[in-house]
C-alpha cells in the first residue's frame, strides 16, 4: 500500500456484546473484490511524526489524524455532518422527519439531542488477527468517516437493539443521553450521499475496516460472512487484501460480538 498525504434509550448507554468473554478467532471466509467511492468535504489536520496511511485520510469527519508509525490517533466531535431531527431546531442542520426508518419501522423520536463531544481513537495501523476474540464493549467500537462512531448491535447490557430501532432518524442513527450520536447499522448518508453501498465506511477499533452492504453489486447476507460478521479479500483501498467487516440488513448488522484484531482504545 502506498503512503501518501493525500485526502483521507431510548438509547441507553447503547451498545455493549452480551458475551463479555473471549473465544476463538474464527478463520476468515473469502469473497469478491470490495470498494467503493468514499466522498468528503473537509480535510483532518494531520500530524508530522510519521505518515498517515492513506486510507486513514478518508475519514474527512476527523479533526486532527496522527500517527506514531504504530497507531494512527483520529481525533472527532463525533456529530454528524447530515441533518437529523435530532439537532436543534435553530440548528442549520435540523430537518424535521417523520414517516418510516430502519426495516420499514415507523419513526418514533426519542428524547435526546446531540451534542458535540471529543473522542479520541487510536487504532492499530497495522492489525492482524487476535488469537482471542475480544468482545465489544459499551459505546464507540469504531469510527465511520464522517467522524460518527459506530456502536454494536445491543442497546445495553444484553438488551436487544429491536426496542430502540424507531428511534434511528432519516440517515438510521440517534444519539444518546447526553447526545452523543452514532450507528449501529448502515450509515444511509455515507451509503446514498457521500459514497455507495460497496464502499469504505470506517474502521473498528481493532484496526480492520468496515464495508457497506453490498459487493460485485449484490447484497450482503450474514451466510457471505463469518461468525464476527468478516471476510477475507482484495478491496479498492487495500489490493493485496484484508480481512473486513461489512455492514447488512441482518443482526448484528455491523459486528458479530467481537473484534477480529486487537482493539485500540477510545476515550470520549
Amino acid at each position: 500500500m502506498k503512503k501518501a498525504l493525500v485526502l483521507l434509550i431510548l438509547c441507553l448507554g447503547c451498545s455493549k456484546s452480551s458475551d463479555p468473554g473471549s473465544s476463538t478467532i474464527p478463520t476468515p471466509s473469502t469473497g469478491a473484490t470490495t470498494g467503493g467511492t468514499s466522498g468528503g468535504t473537509t480535510t483532518p489536520s494531520m500530524g508530522t511524526a510519521s505518515e498517515v496511511p492513506s486510507y486513514f485520510k478518508l475519514i474527512y469527519g476527523a479533526s486532527k489524524i496522527t500517527s506514531d508509525g504504530t497507531y494512527v490517533t483520529i481525533e472527532s466531535s463525533g456529530a454528524p455532518d447530515h441533518k437529523s431531527v435530532y439537532y436543534a431546531t435553530n440548528s442549520s442542520l435540523y430537518e424535521n422527519f417523520s414517516g418510516k426508518t430502519f426495516n420499514g419501522l415507523t419513526f418514533a423520536k426519542n428524547p435526546n439531542s446531540i451534542s458535540t463531544g471529543l473522542y479520541t481513537f487510536k487504532i492499530p495501523i497495522k492489525p492482524v488477527a487476535a488469537t482471542k476474540v475480544t468482545a465489544t464493549p459499551l459505546g464507540a467500537i469504531g469510527i465511520s468517516l464522517n467522524g460518527v462512531p459506530f456502536y454494536n448491535q445491543y442497546a445495553g447490557p444484553n438488551q436487544p437493539l429491536a426496542g430502540e430501532m424507531t428511534s434511528f432518524d432519516q440517515y438510521y442513527g440517534h444519539p444518546a443521553p447526553g447526545g452523543k450520536y452514532h450507528y449501529h447499522v448502515e450509515p444511509l448518508y455515507l451509503t446514498q450521499v457521500k459514497a455507495d453501498k460497496m464502499a469504505l465506511l470506517g474502521f473498528l477499533l481493532d484496526g480492520f475496516p468496515v464495508y457497506g452492504p453490498w459487493e460485485s453489486g449484490k447484497a450482503v447476507t450474514n451466510a457471505n460472512l463469518d461468525v464476527l460478521h468478516g471476510h477475507t479479500h482484495a478491496t479498492t483501498e487495500f489490493p493485496a487484501g484484508i480481512y473486513h467487516y461489512h455492514i447488512t440488513q441482518e443482526d448484528p448488522y455491523i459486528n458479530g460480538n467481537g473484534f477480529y484484531g486487537t482493539p485500540g482504545t477510545v476515550s470520549q
